[in-house]
């Protein structure tokens, strides 16, 4: 156990442990690489030739994106076993990195073997480094509960910092640039987040070692009072009432399954509505206007992250120093690519907004509304889960009506358009207000609902039906040619208006007995 007891020393970077922020780059940076690849994938995969592509069809190229963004969701049920029963935490992360790196090396090669052997290292690196990493985080706050929501806000912070940056700069360099560039990029800052983690593992205390070394310095107190705390557990909640909310647990992931099979269009079919479909040339006053907020959007988060960093180092560089020279070069190249894409922006005489770019809006948004979000849900206000379901279904489902509207106009089998970009910045607004008042809770009521014996299995079956969206995802987002060509795109856009209400208006009609089942837990 710490000899630390003074909470000034222990939570001393903003209320927090430094080790937390250590945590929270090392994600950010995990964050940055995949969604930086992620906003490229379908982009590379569909262009034509000419522009560097490979000139893949809609179908083809939104299904191997839909089957990997299931499969990153099936994988951590495995890597969180492997951590839990072999490598410990640590090992398991750094491990993973390791594998996602090799992942991004190999998508920049941009032939068809290294395409599939990057995305299968992707695959198992992302299985084994998403739920370690989020389990040390965890262990670092097991003995200050009440400051743990604190700790995963920040953390989760990090994941929409890493989301933002990493659209912005390899969704840019990719398409303004080079591919291969693209996905290196996102190859280079997975490495330096490896390093900057594994030079930094000594700050977390003994969390995340492995079975072998942690039953070498475990304290036999506190196996013993967790012993009894799940006993007491266990007492205290019937089998009766444990088997209803297990069954809320299946309703939920049921209904989760409908959120992320639209959801996730934001990768697919939205992305490919942005590239041949949305009206993303800009001159004159507009051109300006864009530029002064790509500037501020782009400096005014990257100046708080490196602040934040600023902090880290006065509290850690004695104890962590090769660690944090690493996250230094890092945001050395950071802040260059920042410079350089701005400088070359404002210089240029028309303005043409990557299709990429209208990812970054999903992480904006978060930042922007969480803090609202929180505060409502600690207030008197705070919905039932159902109902937090039902409204974030809804609320998925007008985005996508909005873009419907806005595709009316597109004549049938039209292969491309020039629809004002307002229609999918609305739609990205409103997709993210409906994610906060789902995708943040989810896990939340798992763990309120099961029993702590069975955690890990029920965080499992919610990773499952994660990946049942997501897969589902790619495979209804490739049907946007067939639809588009029979129908209209505003009909194809419509679908996803129609399930999500519609599912969104069930869940709140189950409320009442989702409350009875629950037996109290909100």
């Amino acid at each position: 156990m710490s000899t630390i007891t003074n909470d000034s020393k222990v939570f001393s970077l903003l209320g927090h442990k430094p080790s937390l922020f250590v945590l929270f780059f090392t994600e950010m940076w995990e964050r940055f690489s995949y969604y930086g690849m992620r906003a490229l994938f379908v982009l590379f995969l569909t262009s034509q030739i000419i522009d560097g592509g490979w000139a893949w069809s809609n179908e083809d190229a939104l299904k191997l994106y839909g089957w990997y963004t299931g499969l990153v969701y099936l994988t951590p049920i495995f890597g969180g076993f492997i951590a839990d029963k072999f490598l410990g935490y640590r090992k398991a992360v750094a491990l993973g990195a390791l594998f996602m790196t090799l992942g991004h090396i190999s998508m920049a090669v941009e032939t068809p073997v290294f395409l599939y052997v990057g995305l299968a290292c992707l695959i198992i690196g992302n299985g084994l480094f998403k739920p370690n990493l989020t389990s040390i985080v965890s262990g670092l706050y097991d003995k200050n509960e009440e400051k743990k929501d604190g700790a995963y806000t920040i953390y989760y912070m990090g994941v929409n910092a890493g989301a933002f940056l990493g659209i912005m700069l390899c969704g840019y360099i990719g398409e303004k640039v080079s591919w291969s560039f693209g996905f290196g990029l996102a190859g280079i800052f997975m490495l330096l987040g490896m390093l900057q983690f594994w030079f930094g593992r000594s700050i977390f205390e003994k969390v995340g070692l492995s079975p072998k070394e942690k039953l070498e310095l475990d304290d036999i107190d506190d196996a013993i009072e967790d012993t009894v705390e799940e006993v007491v557990d266990e007492v205290k909640v019937s089998s009766k009432v444990q088997k209803d909310r297990y069954i809320v647990v299946a309703i939920l992931a049921f209904f989760t399954i409908f959120f992320w099979a639209a959801f996730e269009q934001a990768g697919g079919s939205m992305t490919i509505f942005a590239s041949k479909y949305t009206n993303r040339i800009l001159v004159g006053d507009s051109a300006t206007i864009f530029k002064v907020v790509d500037a501020i959007i782009t400096l005014v988060p990257l100046v708080i992250i490196t602040w934040v960093l600023y902090k880290l180092f006065v509290q850690t560089f004695r104890k962590i120093s090769l660690s944090n020279s690493i996250l230094g070069f890092s945001f050395a190249i950071i802040w260059t690519i920042v410079v350089w894409k701005l400088y070359r922006e404002f210089n240029a005489d028309t303005t043409e907004v990557p299709a990429s770019w209208f990812g970054i809006l999903n992480s904006l948004f978060i930042i922007s509304f969480a803090p609202l979000f929180s505060k409502l849900w600690e207030s008197k206000y705070n919905p039932s889960a159902a109902v937090k379901f039902g409204l974030g279904l809804i609320l998925l489902g007008f985005g996508f009506a909005l873009l419907a509207f806005g595709a009316i106009t597109i004549p049938k089998g039209a292969e491309t358009a020039a629809v004002s970009m307002v229609w999918l910045i609305l739609a990205y607004l409103f997709h993210t207000i409906g994610e906060l008042f789902l995708s943040p809770v989810g896990l939340s009521y798992v763990s309120k609902l099961v029993s702590p014996k069975l955690i890990g299995l029920m965080f499992g079956v919610w990773y499952l039906a994660i990946f049942i969206g997501n897969c589902s995802a790619g495979q209804l987002g490739g049907m946007i040619d067939k639809i588009t060509s029979e129908y209209s795109l505003s009909t194809f856009f419509l679908i996803f208006t129609i399930v999500p209400v519609a599912a969104g208006g069930i869940m709140i009609i189950l409320n009442p007995l989702l409350k009875k089942l629950m037996h109290g837990v909100r």
